[in-house]
């Protein structure tokens, strides 16, 4: 895939719409085979898009979330804050979401997108970062370690939004 020059820059509330578009169709592409095709489809962009509307017109302290456009078109987004877990030292951030339009796989938009969001939380005074990945996900963990990133042996079935099935936490030092 021939690389791509995105432009990274904060998310806004207008955003919305567009990253959940992305949001969609990246799940649908990036886990189809790894979670139910019923599941898949029942995905809804309106929903999405409430979702991050709200996260993108009032972030939480120390949160947010970067877009990535390459010829005024979002193609990406990745969103950071602090950690979600209770098990983690207290200065330890996360990137929750990271998803890149399947027809930019493989561009470095991904790459940029992740460079951002972990600056950011390096900014923000965070000094570690951890992710939750699906553990049938090889290529999204491939990518996470290229990164620098590992899996620290946490496993979990807690997110309801991968319906459950096991995920795998990723961390680096910041």
């Amino acid at each position: 895939m021939k690389p791509a020059t995105a432009l990274v820059r904060t998310a806004r509330p207008e955003d919305a719409r567009p990253v959940a578009e992305v949001h969609v169709a990246s799940w649908r592409h990036a886990y189809r085979g790894l979670l139910a095709d019923e599941y898949l489809e029942r995905l809804s962009v309106e929903d999405r898009e409430a979702m991050w509307l709200g996260a993108f017109a009032d972030p939480a302290p120390k949160s947010g979330a970067f877009v990535a456009e390459v010829d005024g078109r979002i193609v990406g987004f990745a969103s950071f804050g602090p950690s979600r877990d209770e098990d983690v030292a207290e200065r330890t951030g996360e990137v929750p979401a990271i998803y890149v339009d399947p027809s930019m796989l493989g561009t470095g938009v991904g790459r940029e997108l992740f460079g951002a969001a972990t600056l950011a939380l390096r900014d923000a005074g965070f000094a570690r970062a951890t992710l939750w990945v699906l553990e049938a996900n090889a290529l999204a963990r491939r990518f996470y370690e290229k990164a620098g990133w590992s899996w620290d042996g946490a496993v979990s079935t807690h997110m309801f939004d991968c319906a459950n099935e096991p995920v795998v936490r990723y961390a680096v030092d910041l």
